[in-house]
């Protein structure tokens, strides 16, 4: 399976974001085409940094400063394809919430809702449709250190917006040993939305291409560019590496083992179950299975040798798991005369929604509150999202 490897050792921003996917071989039509539709047409010309020929790209935007729902009709009303339009919509909502960690509710956008920004987070999201990649992964971002002037005054490097983005996704990070802003908040944002695979789970794979994205800046002595590679794996990279863990037990109560279970999940499990088993001497037992990210496998072994008194755990290590793509996406609906927004879990391949299922806890409440069954709510809160998702060009209606 093909994979997008990023390698941000010196940043990243937009435009290097879209120069880096041109290179390894996107589209360059489609890409011109989204763009062209935001800000007019782009400059994307060879340039030299350091001894590296890579792509430059400028939007030619002016200065012109826009709210999220501005944005977000922008992105709309572009000329790029219906899969790219919806993962920028997701990338422009990541830096609202981003915002609003830091300034409140009602933060508005300043540099990351100018139009280049736009047209930066078009063109790299239809860029990245255009390759059809199974996953991406991302190497540790270098971020850079000191202080520059933006709209609130002068901040810190890297920028607050940055760091809450990074913070909210699973991306790693590197300082960096410039003192200037590496990593840009739509850079940070873009790959966040963009990684799907921990490149530690990648397994082993060959190189089919590599691609280099210029910064506007060209020091001298290091290259200012964002590398990307194109890998070949030997496995499907659509998911990641877990441990599962497993113990037999056949004293335990069936409130212990809800406990337990419940502990589990808390302490970081992904999954935990007790499955009835006949053990030797035709005893009846459970099997308790726990799945796990290998960073958690020592943590959660001691949970369960503690609540379950077993004395012997067997883990499977690094198993390979299918992940699809998961978003939660709020869907707006009327229940009896009052106006709810209740998540909507999704499952996506190929750039489009495959499944969704209405969030449990929101909808029980809703249901609660209003006195409409379960059943009822859910129906429709999905009805909603079908009707929602076909218009954005995400869902087969």
């Amino acid at each position: 399976m093909n994979v997008l490897l990023f390698d941000p050792f010196n940043g990243a921003a937009g435009d290097m974001i879209i120069g880096t996917l041109l290179d390894l071989g996107a589209d360059e039509g489609l890409v011109r085409a989204a763009m062209r539709s935001v800000v007019g047409e782009p400059t994307i010309e060879r340039v030299d940094r350091s001894g590296i020929r890579a792509v430059q790209v400028r939007a030619h935007a002016p200065a012109h400063h826009r709210t999220l729902d501005e944005v977000l009709d922008r992105v709309a009303e572009s000329d790029a394809p219906a899969p790219a339009r919806e993962t920028a919509r997701r990338v422009f909502l990541r830096i609202h919430r981003a915002e609003e960690s830091i300034h409140g509710e009602g933060a508005h956008f300043h540099e990351v809702g100018a139009d280049d920004a736009v047209a930066d987070v078009v063109g790299a999201c239809t860029a990245l449709h255009s390759l059809d990649a199974a996953g991406v992964a991302v190497l540790p971002v270098a971020l850079g250190r000191g202080f520059a002037v933006g709209s609130h005054g002068t901040f810190p490097i890297p920028a607050p917006a940055t760091v809450a983005i990074i913070a909210a996704s699973d991306l790693k990070t590197a300082p960096g040993n410039e003192e200037r802003e590496l990593c840009t908040p739509t850079g940070a944002a873009l790959l966040a939305e963009f990684s799907t695979i921990r490149p530690e789970d990648l397994g082993p794979a060959s190189i089919g291409a590599v691609g280099y994205g210029a910064g506007s800046r060209n020091p001298p002595g290091k290259p200012n560019v964002l590398r990307s590679m194109l890998l070949s794996t030997e496995e499907h990279a659509g998911g990641d590496r877990v441990d599962i863990l497993e113990t037999n037990v056949d004293d335990v109560t069936a409130e212990a083992l809800a406990y337990t279970i419940g502990r589990l999940m808390e302490e970081g499990a992904r999954d935990a179950s007790a499955i009835p088993v006949v053990m030797k001497k035709g005893r009846s037992g459970h099997l308790v299975r726990v799945v796990c990210r290998p960073d958690a496998t020592d943590r959660l072994v001691g949970v369960m040798a503690q609540e379950l008194g077993t004395l012997g755990i067997r883990c499977l290590p690094m198993v390979h798991r299918s992940v699809a793509e998961r978003t939660v996406e709020p869907v707006p609906v009327t229940v009896r005369g009052r106006e709810w927004t209740i998540d909507v879990k999704c499952g996506w391949s190929g750039g489009r929604i495959t499944s969704f299922k209405a969030e449990y806890e929101q909808a029980a409440a809703c249901a609660r509150e209003t006195g409409v069954s379960l059943r009822e709510v859910a129906g429709t809160v999905e009805a909603a999202a079908r009707r929602l998702f076909i218009e954005r060009g995400v869902l087969e209606p």
